[in-house]
């Protein structure tokens, strides 16, 4: 199963790693890849559409039209995390 889902507050190389790593640690994932320029991400495997979108808002990534604040900060931890490791 594929999913293609449309997120908030992709900024950068480091937030691509976050959700990559993030994503590939997911039970039921076997690909995630991040397109920074149109903050989509494709997932392939059995993992829900719900796990994986509670994932990315936990991370501070939600879906399209569902951004706050709180969001916004948790994405830039997450982007200084990944640009770290």
């Amino acid at each position: 199963m594929t999913h293609h889902i449309e997120v908030e507050n992709i900024k950068c190389g480091g937030c691509v790693n976050s959700i990559s790593k993030a994503l590939m640690s997911l039970a039921g994932v076997s690909d995630a890849s991040v397109t920074k320029e149109t903050e989509t991400i494709t997932v392939q495997g059995v993992a829900s559409r719900e796990t994986i979108t509670a994932k990315l808002t936990e991370l501070g990534y939600p879906e399209k039209g569902r951004n706050s604040f709180l969001h916004q900060a948790k994405s830039f931890v997450s982007c200084a995390v990944g640009k770290v490791s």
